[in-house]
């Protein structure tokens, strides 16, 4: 269906309330001398009714995959063979949804929700909208490299002609000097457009070194993750809104070092110390020039040691939680793929040693690994068979199960809860989310 939108009719409710006020008269007086009515009894208030509080229970969903020893969906499981545990607790199952070949079936569908006193509503209309896919294509051009923007470009159209089909809605959003912002859309020349603007804006090794550093380490390195992290989050907020639904966001990224090349900004940072010192004539007490720092080791602010790596990967570990609470809260999976494929070492006009190269391409693969990991998808990360990851994408988001629960977890403040799913029939494997965040309270206000 392509260029069709459905329709969705919004239906509303007003209800209009009015305020009594109740006004009292003292009775007439019987007589006096005076002709003054008797002063009146004091009149006894009642004490105003206690305020009563009630939950609302929201509908709780994790999309499942099922699939048997020789890798192949399994599209005939019933709500009896699923158990659903929250934090060790035991959940009824009150909905099932079977999406097969991109297509929905509804073997339990949920109850509908109580309605509220004073308001009648007709019944919901049926939607037609049962086939189609919906992904986002995140491309985190703050964090892909220029050189590979052929590259970026050829991967793009092979996920345009074995991933996208018709019927599947999606839309595309950039963060860096791409300006890609196309909105939800079943029309594939969209797609086609966004191609040719791709553009790598990532930092070179080389950028980084003579970059500028603080206390957190390199300020643009902080910078670009925290655009590329807003950015992802506003994606969250608006796909909540899509429920029953598996969401998947399409992360093409090289990936996040919060401190990345140590010890080469450390000698970077020393070489340009020691130039300055050297045209004002400072000298040591032993009359060699003055510098700042000679390695890593002799940084006695952390800024460049240990102590500066640890707060790093600290502080990346908690934005990457972060994202993945949030993404697991709007069930959306994140499959992340890196367009550098197998990296080897750095390229020949970049003075960064081995070591610290190796360790910051592990360390920004591991950042895409934890995405999709905690959110249910997949990392095509150090891999050239981009081929494999597309087939792995379009089974994983054709063919799946939603469940859904309300929530009777007896510690309902603890906000991080753990989901476990499990099939009561044998040599069947499942794949879900590991668990959910609820909203605090300030978030919900």
């Amino acid at each position: 269906m392509n260029g069709k939108r459905f329709a969705v009719a919004a239906l509303g409710a007003a209800l209009l309330s009015t305020a009594l006020a109740a006004h009292s008269s003292s009775p007439p007086g019987q007589g006096g001398g005076q002709g003054q009515n008797p002063p009146a009894k004091p009149q006894i208030v009642p004490p105003p009714p206690q305020a009563t509080f009630r939950s609302a229970v929201d509908l709780v969903t994790t999309d499942v995959i099922a699939r048997d020893n020789a890798g192949q969906f399994v599209a005939d499981l019933k709500p009896a063979d699923f158990e659903v545990y929250e934090d060790g607790v035991k959940q009824q199952v009150v909905q099932l949804l079977l999406f097969h070949g991109g297509r929905q079936y509804s073997p339990l569908a949920a109850p509908a929700p109580a309605q509220r006193e004073g308001i009648i509503l007709p019944p919901p209309r049926p939607t037609n909208d049962a086939a189609g896919r919906i992904f986002i294509f995140f491309l985190d051009d703050l964090h892909l490299d220029f050189r590979n923007t052929g590259r970026i470009r050829e991967l793009m159209k092979k996920i345009r002609q074995q991933l996208v089909h018709e019927g599947d809605l999606f839309g595309i959003v950039s963060t860096g000097p791409s300006s890609i912002a196309i909105d939800m859309t079943y029309d594939l020349k969209r797609l086609d457009e966004a191609m040719n603007k791709i553009s790598g804006a990532g930092l070179r090794p080389s950028d980084i070194l003579e970059g500028g550093t603080t206390s957190e380490g390199p300020s643009e390195v902080r910078y670009r993750a925290h655009v590329a992290f807003s950015t992802a989050f506003e994606l969250m907020g608006q796909l909540e809104q899509v429920h029953n639904r598996r969401k998947a966001l399409i992360y093409i990224s090289n990936g996040y070092d919060f401190n990345p090349f140590p010890g080469g900004r450390a000698k970077a940072e020393a070489d340009r110390s020691g130039a300055n010192s050297q045209q004002q004539g400072a000298t040591n007490a032993d009359g060699t020039p003055a510098s700042a720092y000679q390695n890593a080791q002799d940084d006695p602010t952390g800024l460049f040691g240990q102590q500066g790596n640890e707060f790093a990967f600290a502080d990346l570990a908690r934005e990457l939680s972060e994202l993945t609470r949030t993404a697991n809260r709007a069930n959306v999976s994140f499959y992340t793929i890196d367009p550098r494929g197998l990296v080897g070492m750095p390229d020949l006009d970049e003075t960064v040693d081995a070591t610290e190269w190796q360790d910051y391409i592990r360390t920004s693969q591991d950042s895409l690994r934890v995405l999709a990991e905690e959110t249910g998808g997949y990392a095509a990360v150090n891999s050239n068979d981009f081929d494999k990851a597309l087939k792995r994408i379009d089974a994983e988001t054709s063919d799946y199960y939603v469940l859904g629960y309300y929530s009777n977890n007896p510690d309902p403040l603890h906000r991080n809860r753990r989901i476990e799913v499990k099939v009561t029939r044998k040599d069947i494997n499942v794949w879900s989310r590991k668990g959910y965040s609820l909203k605090s309270p300030k978030a919900k206000k």
